[in-house]
């Protein structure tokens, strides 16, 4: 077994604190890679405070990994030791299940085995998150990370990356589209990114002009905010995609009226509250209402491939391990332009405090 620092929840509403735990020894196909930086997403925070329900403690969270590679299993075949690799919010699926072979593992009818907070395949074993020293993972669960990438930038890739990807890619963003991204966040930020370098127009809807000069330096052609009332007039009818990423509860019906005949409102965030949706507001214009989870291993890949030819990556703030608590109270509050990064090397330089 490979004993693991990290910090964990002990309990829901508790700080986090230096932890100790076990990692297997590397089995045929498993890699282990030296963890050097690990988003903090804020579902993070959610579950660290059982705010979902279901959490189970202790728990290191932590599903946006970026690392090197120092050991391999002796049948493995896909990294070597010194690569780039990534493990984004899972780490293993059934494997046969329709979903899984089509490469939709986030959608496996078993359900996926989360980077943390769950049970491995096993059924007993619990797993532990990204906000650890190293991680033992199968190697088709692992990412490749582009060269030109840095790690400490790229790491959120492997969730608000792939989260944002994927339904741009789904609903066929790209030229002659014209897309909204509704907050400018964590998520929010990298769907501008991404939609922009697929060729779209893009929009920001936010609560407030507040953030209207990032907006335009990270690749928006328009911003605007959804305080004034005069937004919802004046785009009424004009999009053909809109990715709403903010969890607090929304008038969906409101956007819904903002899509063309055809238009798609996706769903990313999740809020604490159900919304309602009004049967006028989809079939007036024949729009639909959806929802996207992440993306499969071979997806993420794709992303992770596409975000290396436009040198995409997140705007982050690099912390220490030891200001977790600070940054999570951050993240809740919205003080974050756009998303937290560990630098796993204070949790090395801390291990009198285990």
């Amino acid at each position: 077994m490979i004993k693991t620092l990290g910090y964990a929840a002990y309990k829901a509403k508790e700080a986090l604190a230096p932890f100790t735990f076990e990692r297997r020894d590397p089995r045929d196909h498993d890699v282990v890679i030296d963890i050097q930086y690990c988003g903090i997403c804020h579902s993070d925070v959610h579950q660290a405070r059982d705010e979902w329900g279901g959490s189970v403690f202790p728990m290191v969270p932590g599903h946006e990994i970026a690392g090197i590679v120092t050991a391999v299993g002796s049948a493995v075949t896909k990294y070597k030791v010194g690569d780039k690799v990534g493990v984004g919010c899972f780490v293993d699926s059934c494997r046969q299940c329709e979903y899984c072979r089509q490469g939709l593992e986030q959608f496996c009818v078993q359900g996926m085995t989360g980077t943390y907070n769950a049970l491995e395949r096993d059924g007993k074993t619990l797993s532990q998150g990204g906000y650890s020293g190293a991680i033992v993972v199968d190697e088709n669960y692992v990412l490749r990370i582009p060269d030109n990438l840095p790690l400490d930038a790229a790491a959120p890739l492997l969730c608000a990356g792939i989260t944002l990807y994927s339904p741009l890619s789904h609903w066929k963003a790209g030229p002659g589209k014209k897309v909204a991204i509704v907050g400018m966040g964590g998520l929010g930020h990298m769907g501008v990114k991404l939609a922009h370098a697929m060729g779209a127009e893009v929009t920001v809807l936010s609560q407030s002009l507040r953030k209207r000069d990032d907006g335009l330096r990270l690749g928006a052609d328009h911003f605007h905010a959804t305080s004034d009332a005069e937004t919802f007039k004046k785009l009424r009818g004009t999009f053909d995609l809109i990715i709403n990423t903010v969890s607090a509860p929304l008038d969906w019906n409101a956007y819904l009226g903002l899509l063309k005949v055809d238009g798609a409102l996706v769903v990313v965030g999740v809020p604490e509250e159900q919304v309602p949706v009004g049967a006028f507001s989809l079939i007036m214009g024949r729009r639909s209402l959806a929802g996207s989870l992440i993306g499969g291993i071979q997806e993420t890949q794709e992303m992770l491939d596409f975000c290396g030819q436009h040198n995409i990556t997140s705007d982050i703030e690099t912390i220490a391990i030891q200001q977790v608590n600070e940054a999570y109270e951050r993240v809740v509050a919205s003080d974050v332009r756009y998303r937290f990064v560990i630098d796993m090397a204070s949790l090395k330089g801390a291990e009198a405090a285990f």
